[in-house]
């Protein structure tokens, strides 16, 4: 078992097909399925259910699988350990929610990128069950999400707190229960995200089911609406507090055990982190 071998295993296995992956690895089709037959009989087990559509992992296959990429992210480490001078440099991805990145992640990021100009900083946002994924599967370095996050493999450090409030035009009588909401549409961002999540369990807590939902991908977007009056939502006060000001929208308070949530940071549990998302954590903690 060579990682030749294992990387043809490893394509295969994505692709689910021994055709597309012959033809990702610009390989002949004969030879794609003639190394995988070679492992399953070096590894005396069956990796793949072949099917008219293409392949599907066994058990074993999966298993293997496993441990194919953990073998492979340690040879990236390993290079990365041996390339790292200490000088913060190269390529480095953070993750966000859309809220933190409109309000709290400019100024941090300007900094940074002034005390380290020779890093190549990226930013992706999604919601926190998105970005707690993309951490673990070695998409992005490190994510802002909502907390905490309870996960063996990963690492969180608290970074703000939030007060949850309730926006709705300017025209909008006062808030006092639920009941006063309970026909109004909710405007919130795609399932996974922790204020979408917190907004129905209020919900739910007082036994209502929320009228009607309209999912959006911006921040903008749902507040631009809610100042329409298209209906209310649920966001941390910083991120609306320039709107309150200018008063285009009006801010209602939550309920106590609704009202905060805390903003972490979290990064893969690991031996080895690259000097620049260790300049980053550094920046965070200061």
């Amino acid at each position: 078992m060579d990682l030749h071998t294992l990387k043809v295993f490893q394509t295969v296995a994505r692709l689910g097909s021994i055709s597309h992956a012959a033809r990702e690895l610009q390989y002949a089709q004969s030879n794609i399925t003639m190394k995988i037959q070679q492992l399953e009989m070096e590894l005396q087990t069956t990796l793949f259910y072949r099917h008219n559509r293409g392949t599907a992992l066994t058990a074993k296959g999966t298993m293997l699988l496993t441990y194919t990429e953990k073998i492979f992210d340690l040879i990236e480490e390993t290079k990365n350990v041996m390339n790292d001078d200490q000088t913060p440099k190269g390529p480095l991805i953070i993750g966000s929610m859309e809220t933190t990145a409109a309000v709290r992640l400019p100024a941090l990021f300007s900094k940074y990128l002034k005390d380290y100009p020779d890093v190549d900083l990226t930013l992706k946002t999604g919601s926190t069950e998105q970005n707690i994924q993309a951490v673990l599967q070695y998409e992005i370095d490190g994510a802002f999400v909502a907390g905490p996050i309870n996960h063996p493999d990963l690492i969180q450090e608290e970074v703000f707190e939030e007060e949850l409030v309730l926006i709705t035009d300017i025209a909008h009588p006062p808030i006092s229960s639920i009941k006063d909401i309970q026909t109004r549409t909710l405007l919130v961002f795609h399932t996974g995200c922790s204020y979408r999540g917190n907004f129905e369990q209020w919900f739910y807590q007082e036994k209502m089911i929320p009228n009607k939902i309209m999912e959006f991908g911006t921040v903008d977007g749902i507040i631009g609406c809610v100042s329409a009056g298209l209906g209310i939502s649920m966001l941390p006060s910083s991120v609306i507090a320039k709107h309150i000001q200018e008063g285009t929208l009006r801010q209602h308070s939550m309920p106590n055990h609704n009202r905060k949530v805390k903003t972490m940071f979290i990064y893969r549990k690991e031996k080895y982190l690259p000097t620049s998302l260790l300049k980053f954590i550094d920046m965070l903690s200061k």
